[in-house]
């Protein structure tokens, strides 16, 4: 991923080339790698760069032959070599980028080229052909990527785009969160939704029934296209679910990787195309004689962090062990969390307390890891909204109501959780993938029946002909119980591990620890007089009090605090103002 910022319909945009420079460096951490300018007629093009694919000839803005398309792009497109076969053939490719195939698409199919690509993008791509210039904006489906429109009072006609709030916060006095799964075009102003699947609108309710094999098949399909890189990758593991299927596909995949590229040395071997050279000795390909060193044979590193002897440390060192990871842990201390919320909050750009708690470890572990020089990491963020995973889920009157509940949670990830990987990891130059919200799987997996995916807990727990318990996320599980070469994907212990948020696992005296600062940080007299000081969005604890408070000394104005949006229980399903799993009643039915 990177950052792009984008000002269209400007009078002298050379003028303010300076000007809008400065204000895209406060996005510079997204892009660490190079940064590149465009000024045209009417527009000003920035991009920092994170070079993951194309390393060596994929610098931002990239211009058409004709020099009449330019185009500054966040994000991956998976699927761009089979796009590139599809494009006229007389168009010439200058780079080994994904992105630059948005350019001819762009001339074969206009704005329609959205429903073409699968990836995780924001791009902003300025059309000089025409008259006036054209710029169309557009956000990924999810909204995995941020984006951030914006309209200045002070540059009448003019909008603005950046991948950041923080670049636009001191220019533009109306700033929106640029919406998922849109595109909007500069020639009649609007903004068009282009992601429209059939599970979208929560009606009708799904009715096929559970197909394990498409769900496992599908997201193993959706790993191996994130693993498009040429640069050092890895898995961000917590032990729980979610991450440790990935992890285990992860692992499987790089392992075929790394035997197919064995294999093919051999044969150049034996065809006498390279030298011969020992590589180390030890290891899976040990006496193998190439011309590279056994770095060149990749081995899937895993991450961790937690407090000292955490669940989620002790969890994911078991999973690792089992997948014969390069496993990396790092330990935190509540005081050292405590001491990053001001950095957390100022690349957040929100104030949600879920979000908050959940990004500190997050923010923590993507320092070190972009320190081992490590630039991308897989995630296993959407599966609890796409399977129901929450624990609150259990308490769903009916299917339909749970079946609509995963759509808005999924509708909503923009907001929470892809806020949270994209920009805790950015902060430092990560990019982290999320495999759970392919729109292929996406598709198997929303349009599988609710009835399927309800579960309890407790004394109502029922159990399937195997003995397994029709817990949270049971067809997830039951889809990677077996696998079809007999080795199991991972251990029961893991597999069958109860939902666990990120926030807690890492150590429940984390989430107790930023409770009692904020408590002590803010007075009760204070703290009576929320309502006054915010009318609106009022926050309803002393935590929730002490990140707002945060949020504001950050971002000076009411028009950035609108963008941020704070997570609502479901009180009406048993739901607490504490959004912590260990709130929801069930939380310890499979501890007892």
């Amino acid at each position: 991923m990177c950052g792009i910022f984008a000002v269209h319909n400007l009078p002298n945009p050379a003028a303010d080339r300076s000007r809008f420079i400065a204000l895209s460096k406060r996005q510079r951490h997204r892009g660490p790698d190079w940064s590149g300018c465009y000024v045209g007629q009417r527009t000003v093009l920035v991009h920092e760069r994170l070079a993951i694919v194309g390393v060596d000839t994929g610098a931002q803005p990239l211009l058409s032959e004709d020099g009449k398309l330019i185009l500054a792009v966040n994000g991956e497109i998976y699927n761009h070599i089979k796009l590139r076969a599809s494009c006229d053939p007389g168009y010439k490719f200058k780079t080994h980028s994904d992105c630059e195939v948005i350019i001819p698409l762009y001339r074969k199919h206009g704005k329609d080229l959205c429903h073409l690509l699968d990836g995780i993008f924001s791009f902003v791509l300025l059309d000089e052909s025409v008259e006036p210039p054209r710029i169309i904006a557009v956000r990924d489906p999810i909204g995995v990527t941020t984006l951030y429109q914006g309209w200045s009072s002070s540059r009448p006609g003019a909008v603005f785009f950046a991948s950041e709030l923080k670049c636009l916060v001191d220019e533009c006095d109306k700033i929106i969160s640029f919406p998922p799964g849109h595109v909007f075009d500069s020639h009649d102003g609007s903004l068009t939704r282009y992601y429209t699947p059939s599970w979208w609108s929560g009606d009708p309710i799904p009715s096929q029934v559970a197909d394990l094999k498409s769900i496992r098949e599908s997201l193993e399909a959706s790993v191996r296209k994130r693993l498009m890189s040429e640069v050092p990758y890895g898995v961000l593991l917590s032990g729980g679910l979610d991450s440790s299927i990935i992890a285990a596909v992860a692992a499987r995949e790089t392992e075929r990787i790394a035997q197919a590229q064995f294999e093919a040395r051999q044969r150049r071997l034996a065809q006498g195309e390279l030298g011969l050279v020992t590589p180390p000795s030890g290891g899976p390909y040990s006496g193998v004689t190439e011309e590279a060193t056994i770095a060149s044979w990749p081995r899937l590193h895993s991450f961790s962090i937690g407090l000292e002897n955490s669940p989620d440390l002790l969890a994911a060192r078991k999973a690792a062990h089992y997948l014969g990871t390069v496993h990396h842990e790092y330990v935190f201390t509540v005081q050292e969390g405590l001491d990053a919320i001001p950095d957390v909050i100022h690349h957040l750009e929100t104030y949600d307390v879920t979000t908050v708690r959940a990004s500190t470890p997050m923010y923590l572990l993507s320092r070190k890891i972009k320190a081992m020089g490590v630039k991308m990491v897989l995630s296993g963020e959407g599966s609890d909204e796409i399977f129901g995973g929450y624990l609150y889920f259990h308490a769903a009157p009916d299917a339909r109501s749970f079946h609509r509940e995963c759509v808005s949670r999924v509708k909503n990830l923009h907001t929470a959780d892809c806020l949270r990987a994209n920009k805790s990891t950015m902060a430092w130059g990560l990019e982290a993938r999320v495999p759970f919200l392919d729109k292929a799987f996406m598709d198997v997996s929303m349009g599988v029946r609710p009835e399927d995916k309800l579960f309890s807990k407790g004394t109502s727990q029922e159990f399937d002909e195997d003995g397994r318990p029709k817990m949270e996320k049971y067809i997830l599980r039951k889809a990677f119980d077996v696998s079809p070469d007999g080795k199991p994907y991972l251990p029961q212990s893991i597999l069958w591990r109860q939902k666990e948020q990120f926030s807690d696992g890492v150590g429940y005296s984390w989430i107790d620890g930023l409770k009692d600062h904020a408590d002590r940080a803010i007075a009760d007299e204070i703290f009576e007089k929320r309502s006054e000081r915010w009318p609106e969005d009022t926050p309803d604890t002393k935590e929730a009090y002490f990140l707002r408070d945060l949020f504001d000394s950050l971002f000076h104005s009411e028009t950035a605090a609108k963008t941020a949006v704070r997570w609502i229980p479901r009180k009406d399903w048993g739901c607490t103002s504490d959004p912590s799993g260990r709130s929801v009643s069930i939380h310890n039915a499979a501890y007892e």
